[in-house]
């Protein structure tokens, strides 16, 4: 019987799945395979669908001394495939086994107790092939897993911290092997969640190998959203998902240590597959393990047809017959879209007619709120005074402001533009000589006269 320990201090690098579906595979292939749960977590348990309640036959009670292995030994789905389970009692059994005698072997003992049984009575070891899942870490319970085996079998991630620890592992296993278990050899490197697409990968993957010429699987274990799915199910991979590539990776990795059964002298006389078959015809080992073959090219979907194609094909259409016992459906009518109307272009709105400030009457014709008609005339005596002053400061304000424009309009065009104004034909009145010779205005005309000059 081949006992195996996965091992690696560092969490969540592959240790349960590898535990969980390697055991399937071997158990496919015909072995009668036996796994222990050994971390307080009870992750492979939950794998596999087979948890321990308390109080009941676990690893707890084996290392105890209150069950055998016998007892606690549990069957799964996977035909050939049984499991020693693990609860959260096995949290406190660091803390109760520090101070009992012997303490790193009590698993040892417990199992060649069980094997020597077996023996016994039916003349072969109980299992072909014994699989330790290793807590993450490496306390008591990891030490008596390394203790209680003779092959090793250490998984890790192709990445930058996976390799810092595994010095520390490499002392360990060899200080077990000279204190404790002088048996305890180190099988393989098992490189999980393995992208050859990154670049990081396929450097640390290449730093393992150099490191550990030989000890390297020659498959590593692809990353595989399937792997990580088939736990939440209580499936193995081979259950779950048999056609993914995680499938393959655990076929080949079980075919490859089927090839070193020759070690041991149990093993050796049992069927295996021949020695140069390659490790891509691992769907050889267990037929669900075939890699999918590639899908056919999808084919291009038709536009989809008009409206008024639709109306056509289906008034061209012979109607179908209605069997007797159908209710006949109702028809439809389809009814072509109306054509949209053309948008109303509005016309532009004349312009307003700006209101003439001049004017003697209101520009829009309306009457003034009190009913009174308006009286904007001026005074006769002003009003002389006042065409004359209006022709001065329009022609002032009509002057061009370049040097070389047309000369300022003549005396009787403004007179002219001032009868258009509303205003009557003036009186003529004879030019001031001077400033003192001009008529004396009333206050309104002197105001007007104001703003005129200011604006010149």
């Amino acid at each position: 019987m081949r006992r195996i320990a996965i091992i690696n201090q560092k969490g969540g690098v592959g240790k349960t799945t590898t535990v969980a579906n390697l055991g399937a595979a071997l158990a496919l292939a015909g072995r009668r395979v036996v796994v222990i749960d050994l971390d307080p977590q009870a992750n492979l348990s939950l794998h596999l669908d087979v948890p321990a309640a308390q109080n009941e036959p676990s690893i707890y009670t084996v290392l105890t001394g209150e069950t055998s292995v016998t007892d606690a030994l549990r069957p799964t789905r996977t035909p050939n495939l049984s499991i020693v389970s693990s609860n959260i009692d096995l949290s406190g059994a660091e803390l109760e086994l520090a101070s009992a005698i012997g303490r790193e072997s009590l698993l040892r003992d417990a199992l060649d107790a069980w094997e020597r049984a077996a023996r016994e009575k039916d003349g072969r070891a109980p299992a072909d092939y014994l699989l330790i899942d290793c807590p993450p870490s490496l306390g008591l319970l990891s030490i008596n897993g390394l203790v209680a085996v003779g092959e090793t079998i250490v998984t890790l991630q192709t990445e930058f911290f996976a390799l810092q620890g595994m010095s520390k592992l490499i002392e360990v296993l060899k200080l077990l092997q000279k204190r404790l278990n002088p048996s305890l050899s180190l099988t393989g490197m098992l490189p999980c969640m393995y992208d050859s697409r990154l670049k990081l990968g396929r450097e640390v993957l290449a730093e393992i190998k150099n490191y550990f010429p030989g000890q390297v699987f020659a498959r590593p274990i692809g990353k595989n959203v399937k792997l990580a799915e088939a736990p939440s199910y209580g499936r193995t991979i081979f259950d779950y998902a048999p056609e993914c590539s995680g499938a393959s990776d655990y076929a080949a990795l079980a075919l490859e240590l089927l090839h070193q059964e020759s070690r041991d002298p149990d093993l050796a006389p049992l069927p295996r597959p021949p020695r140069e078959e390659s490790m891509a015809s691992s769907e050889k080992l267990v037929d669900k393990t075939a890699l999918p073959q590639p899908k056919p090219p999808r084919e291009r979907r038709a536009p989809k047809p008009a409206a008024a194609e639709v109306a056509q094909s289906a008034a061209a259409a012979p109607a179908a017959p209605e069997a007797a016992d159908d209710v006949p459906l109702r028809e439809l009518e389809i009814v072509p879209a109306a054509p949209h109307a053309p948008a109303t272009v509005r016309e532009p709105a004349p312009p307003r007619e700006p209101a003439n400030v001049l004017a003697r009457e209101p520009a829009n014709g309306r009457e003034p709120a009190n009913g009174h008609a308006h009286d904007d005339s001026p005074p006769a005596a002003v009003e002389p005074a006042f065409h004359a002053l209006a022709c001065t400061a329009l022609a002032v304000a009509e002057q061009p402001s370049s040097v070389d424009a047309a000369p300022p309009a003549a005396p009787v065009e403004l007179e002219n533009r001032l009868t258009s104004y509303g205003f009557g034909e003036p009186a003529l009145v004879d030019a001031p000589s001077s400033e003192d010779e001009l008529p004396e205005l009333p206050s309104d005309a002197l105001l007007l006269q104001d703003d005129a000059s200011s604006e010149t």
